[in-house]
């Protein structure tokens, strides 16, 4: 028996979300930008169990799709920082959410603080 593709333009709109940002790693690189720019090193270093090559192709993934900006300086040795586009900042509060809600639903688990430190609205 085949899958039935349900035209319905939420539920297309929410499989376009979870394709962007729906895997293991792309919510928390988002997480880990969300305060301030982070070197490569040091997102490498935070998300324990990434590889490389890994890390660098869901970094390439963002970018394409315009959750995070790539910044090359001309120095020797090379750097190159990222940070959340206006797009990513704008995925903030949704990551924030998800965050409160896994802890409100998940009571008997001792969680850290969300570190997510939004803007105020004007």
């Amino acid at each position: 028996m085949g899958r039935k593709i349900i035209e319905n333009k939420d539920f297309c709109s929410m499989l376009h979300t979870m394709n962007n940002i729906g895997n293991k790693w792309k919510p928390i690189i988002l997480y880990l930008l969300a305060n301030k720019s982070v070197r490569f090193g040091k997102l490498l270093f935070f998300m324990e169990g990434v590889s490389r090559k890994v890390l660098t192709d869901q970094l390439r993934e963002l970018e394409d799709d315009g959750f995070i900006i790539r910044q090359k300086f001309g120095e020797v040795p090379p750097r190159v920082e990222y940070s959340l586009s206006e797009k990513g900042k704008s995925f903030l509060p949704i990551l924030k959410q998800m965050c409160e809600w896994t802890i409100k639903w998940n009571p008997e688990i001792s969680f850290m603080d969300c570190k997510i430190v939004l803007e105020a609205e004007d």
